[in-house]
């Protein structure tokens, strides 16, 4: 993909299989006929508007969200600036279907899916070359890439290859939700290898035929793809997504403080959990410091979210001895207890002494928590009796139920059994719950509400390093937009239909906290309002710079 200059546009039929310069329909007379477009297009020229008005036309004739998709994803291939048109024109409709649940299936099937190329596949046939591999993108100044080994999707497992569905429609994000310029962006599928041998049968399968390497040799590839990124593209941040839980864990610990990275599963779960969470707590005027919180998952997600409230608390003055303490956690195997020799050196911290239990219902019981917080996978884990006692044991009990595809329970139930008193988020979006003349808006802390403003901070501000300080600063400059108003019908976060407005005015706060921790690499503006809104992407048609 090239992105156009008066010296390096593509003619004829090149220029309308370029995405980032195509206009299609739209291009002037004057255009068609520099360019050697005479006779390649019909001859009505129509303006961005009226594109857009015939794609909503061909998406409402879709039977599915699934066809949608797919019908977007050759839009983006064959027209960018229309795509991300129709996307940002309705963020709260086109999210799901680009991102979450959808992207489950899509991910699912992105093999036999599969029609032109996106992005990069870097695998272990390429060591000892990945720099110059990187080398063959045609856009120099990538300032994000969004990679996966496709370890661990969305609740899916280990599937390979198939896994590129998600930095695709991750960067797609920053973009439609955060105006982080498109060009930017660089989705990889780092291709290690597959446990999943029905995919290594399958004679679609598009990524390599074996089993992952030794932790040993992996590492080693992954420190010279880092090594790499650094060389070619220097100022780009790695974002690290849906890797292996240990992988994930392991490479965050090792890398976070050597280049500009982070990892969103770990980070930006955490970090929109912690959102969600403040603005619970402001509805029922509780203090993070004083909650016990109970989570069910203990893998990278609930980890990192768990760390993160650990350093939010500590910043309200309590001893990480003490912080840890408010915590609980539970994996498929029970609960963290010191006894259990099956724990990693990341989950020990949170190790209780005393009698193990697989019982939900027991730790609940015994640990009497007034949150609870899903990142199992393990859909429907959270049942009537569940959420029943976490109402009698406080009146507004909040339940984070956010493993994605498969909610530990819907909005429906919680608001049911909890007569409508529980706080819910999910992962995805459900829509609103009636009980009797009552109405319910459910929460969806899903990372689309932070990721993208802290790029859009990151692209503007160049940090150098990606702190804790800087995640939970994001997760305040997000609860900080729940107004009273919104608080009082029980939300949790800003409307979707807002969502561009609100990631532009998260990235401003977290420039703004940048600056003023000599965190940046670029001179403070004056205004740094109207300084990112100057650089912001907008999809619309750029003159071309005729001969």
């Amino acid at each position: 993909m090239t992105h156009p200059t008066s010296r390096s546009i593509p003619r004829g039929a090149a220029l309308l299989n370029d995405p980032a310069a195509n206009k299609g329909t739209a291009f002037s007379a004057e255009e068609r006929r520099v360019l050697d477009l005479e006779g390649l297009l019909p001859p009505q020229i129509e303006t961005l508007e009226r594109q857009a008005e015939r794609v909503f036309r061909h998406l409402d004739a879709k039977p599915n969200d699934l066809e949608r998709y797919i019908y977007l994803s050759g839009l983006g291939d064959r027209n960018e600036t229309l795509f991300y048109k129709v996307v940002m024109s309705d963020p709260a409709r086109f999210v799901p279907i680009i991102y979450a649940p959808t992207l489950g299936a899509v991910c699912k099937a992105f093999s036999h899916l599969y029609r032109r190329p996106r992005g990069m596949y870097i695998s272990l046939e390429h060591k000892g070359r990945i720099a110059s591999v990187l080398r063959n993108w045609p856009e120099r100044n990538v300032r994000f890439i969004c990679v996966t080994t496709g370890g661990r999707i969305l609740g899916l497992g280990d599937i390979g290859a198939n896994g590129m569905g998600i930095p695709i429609g991750k960067l797609q994000l920053y973009t439609a939700c955060g105006a982080v310029p498109p060009h930017t962006t660089l989705p990889i599928q780092l291709d290690i290898g597959t446990t999943n041998a029905a995919l290594r049968a399958d004679p679609l399968y598009l990524g390599l035929r074996r089993e992952p390497p030794e932790q040993a040799e992996l590492d080693a590839f992954v420190e010279e793809f880092v090594a790499a990124v650094q060389e070619v593209f220097p100022a780009c941040c790695i974002h690290f997504e849906d890797w292996k839980g240990t992988d994930a864990i392991r490479y965050l610990g090792r890398y976070r403080e050597r280049v500009l990275c982070y990892n969103d599963d770990i980070q930006g779960t955490a970090a929109v959990t912690l959102a969600g969470l403040t603005t619970a707590l402001q509805i029922i005027d509780g203090r993070l410091s004083e909650q016990n919180i109970l989570f069910f998952g203990a893998g990278s997600s609930g980890l990192g979210i768990a760390d993160l409230l650990v350093h939010a608390m500590q910043r309200k003055g309590l001893s990480e001895e003490a912080a840890r303490a408010r915590i609980t956690m539970m994996d498929r195997e029970g609960l963290l207890v010191t006894s259990r020799t099956d724990l990693s050196e990341q989950q020990r911290p949170y190790a209780l002494d005393g009698a193990a239990s697989t019982d939900l219902l027991d730790v609940i019981e015994r640990v009497r928590p007034s949150v609870l917080i899903g990142v199992s996978t393990v859909g429907e884990a959270f049942t009537q009796e569940v959420v029943e006692r976490m109402s009698d044991i406080n009146s507004r009990p909040i339940i984070f139920a956010l493993s994605i595809p498969n909610a530990e329970c819907s909005a429906e139930q919680a608001y049911t059994w909890s007569k409508g008193q529980a706080l819910y988020a999910a992962g995805i979006q459900y829509p609103v719950v009636q009980i009797g003349d009552r109405s319910f808006h459910p929460g969806q802390a899903n990372n689309f509400y932070i990721f993208p403003g802290l790029g859009l901070a990151t692209y503007a501000t160049c940090p150098r390093h990606i702190t804790d300080d800087i995640i939970i600063e994001a997760a305040h400059a997000l609860s900080d937009q729940v107004d009273t108003a919104t608080r009082a019908r029980g939300r949790l976060f800003p409307p979707q239909d807002q969502i561009v407005e609100v990631e532009i005015t998260s990235a401003c706060r977290l420039a703004e906290y940048i600056f003023d921790h000599d965190m940046a690499h670029v001179e403070r503006p004056d205004d740094i309002r109207k300084w990112i809104e100057g650089i912001i992407y907008t999809p619309v048609y750029k003159p071309i710079m005729l001969d």
